[in-house]
C-alpha cells in the first residue's frame, strides 16, 4: 500500500501521535484539541491511518464513571518508521522548492 496523502490535517494528527507518551496517551478528542482540528476531520483521518497499518487503537480500561470510554490511539513501530521517513522527505522536497526560500 501506498503512503497515504499529507495534508495539514493529516501531518497535524501525525504530529499530535508523534508527542503522544505513555504518560500522555492520544485520545480521539484530545487529538482534535491538539490538533485544533474538529472530530469529522480528525476521524476519518484515524481510519485511513488504520487501514495503512500506522496505527493501533484500544479502549480505555478504567473508564471514569459517568463518561463512556476513551479510545487511545498509537503508532506501530511500522507507523512510526513511516511517519518519520514521509516527514523527511516531505521537508527534503519543500527545501528544494525554488522561490520558498531566501526571501525570493
Amino acid at each position: 500500500m501506498s503512503t497515504p496523502r499529507l495534508t495539514k490535517p493529516t501531518i497535524a494528527v501525525l504530529e499530535v501521535l508523534l508527542a503522544a507518551t505513555d504518560d500522555a496517551p492520544a485520545w480521539g478528542l484530545s487529538i482534535c484539541r491538539d490538533a485544533d482540528l474538529g472530530s469529522g476531520t480528525v476521524y476519518p483521518i484515524l481510519d485511513r491511518l488504520s487501514e495503512y497499518g500506522w496505527i493501533t487503537s484500544r479502549n480505555e480500561s478504567d473508564p471514569h464513571p459517568g463518561r463512556p470510554a476513551r479510545r487511545y490511539y498509537e503508532l506501530t513501530g511500522h507507523g512510526r518508521v513511516q511517519v518519520l521517513s514521509a516527514l523527511e522527505a516531505r521537508r527534503a522536497r519543500r527545501a528544494v522548492r525554488p522561490g520558498l526560500a531566501g526571501g525570493v
